[in-house]
């Protein structure tokens, strides 16, 4: 944790240059010579102490940096007699040096302590007894008993055990999440009233929340367009700048009056200095990414966050991240004589031991059912069973003919269902429409998206007929169906061709045109390997609503790095002629320059404040379909 700012060590070379500076000025006004000029010494010694050693041994290896400008302008000034000057010039360039650090170091706080949502210690299930061993030891299959009140230490499935988990501090969700046995939980998450047996599914050191920073942590490795924009400036600066100087100075002893001239050159030396170039971009991305970590919005590099700030059409791909990926029954139309609830109740009966995935949203419809007997599946087609006597199948329409309802089949299957044929003793009962739903927020995701001027394109490997009734549904125009992997590839490359493109996936699937997009966008660092690898961007939840409010955050990041570019070259085409001409002296310079750069880390920081996209959203319901709900659908 960075101390207080009172306490922090960093910041006393600076403290103490601070205070020697001071009262060195005070016995200079009040005429104690001697004195003052010991205590100005001491004060340019603990300033410099925090630069020169840095700046001579990246001089040893070849490399200049602003720290030899202002060591050179240092020595200068000391050696024409101003060592106040020089002393107010370390003082003040060490103490930005210093707030830069803790600047930077307070960025990264956020992505310090989602660590720190790892307990240090769990108790494991053993056959002797419960043991209580370190976090990090916990191997995958270990059975973890967590508490009331306790965190998960690492990702794993609940084996007994029913409670609901605050996965806020991971996810940003902030309704709890209710689990069982059989459901996923993360590490991280904070258990609610009741114990559970989780059975791990990662080792303790690399799970889910682990992945996360490690993916923070690369946008340290890798600088972004402006980034490398502000070091092209700032490389070739700094020898200008010494040449510059040397010219001046040169000059002097030419016209006959070097004293003047070397000064000027020295005040050239520190104005022309790129100080506040340098960390005019890094401040900003590494404030700005370490905030987006803590609304679940992993950015894996600068470049990816830049971008992410350029982009004017998002592409989504349709099963897991438009839709829940859980096939649901959304519809019921019996056949005369029949109701829905007989329907839906054979229907489950038959398909209670089938593995399809479509018998699992029609089980889940009416969970009481009782089983039927004599069940036997014909594969691609339908499975029959008795059901208190009646004979009943299920199938699809090309086994079962849906005779009277043959118009209600064609008008569901228009809006995206899955038909499902049921028949009771050779007799059409009904129909069941079964559909992988819209998340409950995806609506509102795209008018978020176009209220900012973002477009939006459906791309997915579902039939046309599907496609467009979701896409209808969510308020998207530009259907892409039937698209295997290498299509939604070409289309992400036709579309990035006309416009900075982000393609937001979840599937292996997907992994293609997320590597070929601008940016590319997982949903939820539990989907495939494949696409959170070849993605720039990975949400730790599943609430589409962030895509608007992260593309919000980083055009409000690239606003403020432009910002910060433009005042510091300002500054430095400011400040040149002013001491070229003799109008600023060593100190002004040096303070005006030190002020600027203040203004830019802290104009930096202000990158880290939550998007106020995100500020507003109100939970979502994500209750599925039960046999209960039947009755309005």
């Amino acid at each position: 944790m960075r101390p207080a700012w009172w306490r922090d060590a960093a910041l006393l070379p600076s403290a103490v240059a601070g205070v020697l500076l001071l009262v060195g000025y005070v016995f200079e006004w009040s005429g104690g010579e001697l004195p003052a000029l010991i205590l100005l010494g001491l004060s340019l010694l603990a300033g410099a102490s925090t630069f020169v050693p840095g700046a001579v041994r990246r001089l040893i290896r070849g490399r200049l940096g602003v720290g030899l400008l202002m060591t050179i302008a240092a020595v200068g000034a000391v050696a024409l007699g101003h060592v106040g000057e020089a002393a107010t010039l370390a003082f003040l360039f060490s103490l930005a040096e210093a707030l830069e650090d803790r600047a930077m170091d307070r960025a990264k706080e956020g992505l310090r302590a989602l660590l720190s949502l790892i307990p240090e210690t769990v108790r494991i299930s053993r056959l002797s007894a419960d043991e209580t061993i370190p976090a990090s030891e916990v191997r995958a299959l270990d059975v973890l008993v967590v508490g009331a009140g306790e965190r998960v230490a690492t990702d794993g499935v609940v084996v007994e055990g029913h409670s609901s988990l605050d996965t806020s501090a991971i996810t940003g969700e902030s309704i709890p999440v209710e689990v069982g046995p059989g459901m996923p939980v993360a590490a991280g998450s904070v258990n609610g009233s009741a114990t559970l047996r989780i059975e791990a599914t990662a080792d303790g050191r690399d799970n889910s929340l682990t992945q996360i920073v490690a993916l923070v942590e690369q946008a340290h490795a890798r600088k972004g367009e402006r980034a490398r924009l502000a070091d092209r400036i700032a490389r070739p600066l700094v020898p200008t700048v010494l040449i510059a100087a040397a010219l001046v100075a040169l000059f002097g002893v030419v016209v006959g009056d070097p004293g003047t001239w070397i000064e000027r050159a020295l005040v050239v030396l520190v104005a022309a200095s790129p100080c506040a170039l340098a960390i005019a971009v890094p401040v900003t991305v590494i404030s700005a990414i370490g905030s987006a970590s803590k609304f679940g919005v992993v950015i894996k590099s600068g470049e990816a966050f830049e971008q992410l700030g350029t982009i004017r059409t998002v592409a989504l791909d349709k099963t897991g991240t438009l839709t829940r990926n859980e096939p649901a029954v959304v519809d019921v139309r019996p056949a005369p004589g029949v109701t829905r609830e007989d329907v839906v109740a054979w229907a489950a009966a038959v398909e209670g031991s089938s593995t399809h995935p479509l018998a699992a949203a029609i089980t889940a419809a009416a969970p009481t059912a009782p089983r039927a007997v004599d069940v036997v599946e014909d594969a691609g087609h339908g499975i029959t069973g008795i059901v208190d006597g009646r004979r009943v199948r299920v199938g699809n329409v090309r086994w079962l003919t849906p005779g009277d309802l043959s118009q209600a089949a064609d008008d569901m299957a228009g809006q995206g269902m899955t038909v499902v044929v049921v028949e009771a003793d050779g007799k059409i009962a009904g129909l069941i429409g079964v559909r992988d739903e819209l998340r409950p927020e995806s609506a509102e995701t795209i008018r978020l998206l176009n209220a900012q001027g973002i477009s939006t394109v459906m791309l997915t490997g579902d039939n046309a007929r599907t496609a467009h009734a979701l896409a209808h549904d969510a308020g998207i125009t530009d259907v892409r169906a039937e698209q295997i992997p290498a299509d939604k590839a070409a289309a992400i490359t036709e579309l990035v061709g006309s416009r900075p493109t982000a393609m937001v996936g979840d599937g292996i699937n997907d992994a293609p045109a997320l590597a070929t997009a601008t940016v590319g966008i997982a949903m939820g660092v539990k989907g495939s390997a494949a696409a959170i690898e070849s993605a720039d961007v990975a949400f730790t939840g599943h609430d589409l609503r962030l895509i608007p409010g992260a593309l919000a955050h980083a055009r409000r990041g690239r606003r403020i790095m432009t910002t910060n570019i433009g005042l510091a070259l300002a500054i430095i085409v400011v400040l040149f002629p002013l001491a070229l001409f003799g109008v600023l002296g060593l100190a002004g310079v040096v303070l005006v320059h030190e002020v600027a750069e203040l203004v830019v880390i802290v104009n930096g920081i202000r990158a880290a404040r939550r998007p106020a996209a995100l500020r507003g959203l109100t939970p979502i319901s994500t209750t599925p379909t039960t046999g209960a709900g039947l009755a309005r659908v």
